[in-house]
């Protein structure tokens, strides 16, 4: 019974806090608490011990003791290199490599002439050499009307704009706003 009465006494007790950086020692940072040193004194203690066992182990190492690396390593001023074996290489590895060469030089060739074939479908309208075909075609009814025929008047724009593919403006917003791009005919050739 005692002992749950002591339970009750202690969830009634104040909670002590460790106090915390004053003000006028705020630009120091955190002030550290057990904890945070208990961790860093911990960590601290792991690598000393490290090192000593590091250390006592390269003083009782026996330098006449062989170890496998010593076929393959020789002491060049007072250092150990690594003796570095010729790489052999047969006829059909050589054909190998060639042929490899050969297949990654096509597929990059492949790729770069994909590449340029994309660009130059973006580029269409800039493209004055492979004008695109005209195949708008108007219907007439006459032949009087196909002999007057006239190509400005049906699409109701300017002569100087006939030859536009794009962007051709009618003769109301003419009227009405400015012409955006080349106006004359040697800018738009």
């Amino acid at each position: 019974m005692s002992a749950a009465f002591k339970k009750a006494l202690k969830s009634r007790q104040k909670n002590h806090k460790e106090r915390s950086q004053p003000g006028f020692r705020k630009k120091l940072g955190l002030l550290e608490k057990k904890k945070d040193y208990k961790v860093r004194a911990d960590e601290f203690k792991k690598k000393r011990n490290t090192l000593d066992a590091l250390r006592r182990k390269a003083l009782d190492k026996n330098p006449d003791e062989f170890y496998f690396k010593m076929t393959s390593s020789k002491l060049q001023d007072g250092v150990h290199v690594i003796k570095q074996k010729p790489e052999e290489v047969t006829d059909e590895q050589l054909k190998i490599m060639r042929t490899q060469d050969i297949k990654y030089v096509e597929m990059k060739r492949v790729a770069e002439a994909k590449k340029i074939e994309r660009l130059k479908a973006e580029l269409h309208l800039l493209d004055v050499e492979k004008k695109p075909k005209n195949t708008h075609t108007f219907f007439c009814d006459t032949k009087k009307e196909v002999r007057d025929f006239e190509l400005a008047k049906r699409l109701n724009t300017v002569e100087e704009l006939v030859n536009r593919v794009y962007n051709r403006p009618t003769i109301e917003t003419l009227h009405n706003q400015t012409v955006n791009g080349p106006t004359n005919s040697k800018a738009l050739k």
